[in-house]
């Protein structure tokens, strides 16, 4: 009979990662998120609760989880949140309780997000977070494809420059940094960072036990 994962089991399961991906605008975050929750099975995507009211084409608990601002300031005031950010008069929140069963039960989440949310979750769960910063190669390319994007104005372009000069300052804050000129190569960088991070020996609780029992047997064999 096949045996059942440790992780599959959720007894002695692995502790989950909070695996944290930020970059400027136009560095590659989005897609890099995207390819890993497309062939990574063991990670999901963080999703957010919001105070903005729901477009037409989400759906509720997908895209986001759309509560009232009556709800949220609660939700605030009792420490039900991660991390949470004020945008365009909406508010932005990452809930604790589905991160602390996930993370429980050995199940990793992902968080798209910039710097700021990046370092309110330091301050709360500093020990489950792996954060990895993307860069574009260079500022000119990163000008290059803001604007292949064909979406936004000059102005638009700017501000989001200026922005990235304000995020690419705290690159010093994440555990890793990948360049993104080659958008294979930093992927399998990214999954590579993931796969060691899983392995860390504080996310293995159940390894005091096994160990426990190799040193039991040991000591019978040498006194056998």
């Amino acid at each position: 009979m096949q045996g059942i994962s440790k992780i599959e089991s959720g007894a002695g399961a692995r502790r989950g990662v909070m695996f944290v991906i930020s970059s400027p605008s136009g560095a590659g975050k989005s897609v890099l998120s995207r390819l890993l929750l497309q062939s990574d099975p063991e990670i999901r995507l963080s999703i957010s609760v919001t105070t903005r009211a729901r477009r037409p084409s989400e759906v509720d608990g997908v895209h986001y989880h759309f509560i009232d601002v009556a709800t949220f300031e609660a939700m605030r005031e009792r420490g039900d949140l991660l991390e949470w950010a004020e945008v365009h008069g909406n508010f932005y929140a990452t809930p604790r309780g589905p991160v602390e069963l996930a993370l429980a039960e050995g199940r990793d989440i992902l968080f798209d997000i910039d710097v700021q949310g990046t370092l309110q979750l330091y301050q709360r769960m500093r020990a489950d977070v792996v954060s990895v910063f993307i860069l574009p190669p260079s500022i000119a390319e990163l000008q290059s494809r803001l604007k292949r994007r064909a979406e936004d104005e000059d102005a638009v372009i700017r501000r989001r420059l200026q922005t990235a000069e304000t995020e690419i300052a705290h690159w010093s804050d994440y555990d890793y940094v990948l360049v993104n000129d080659d958008l294979e190569k930093c992927y399998g960088e990214l999954k590579q960072i993931l796969a060691s991070e899983r392995l860390r020996r504080h996310r293995q609780p159940f390894l005091a036990d096994e160990i426990a029992v190799l040193l039991s047997d040991l000591g019978k064999a040498l006194n056998g």
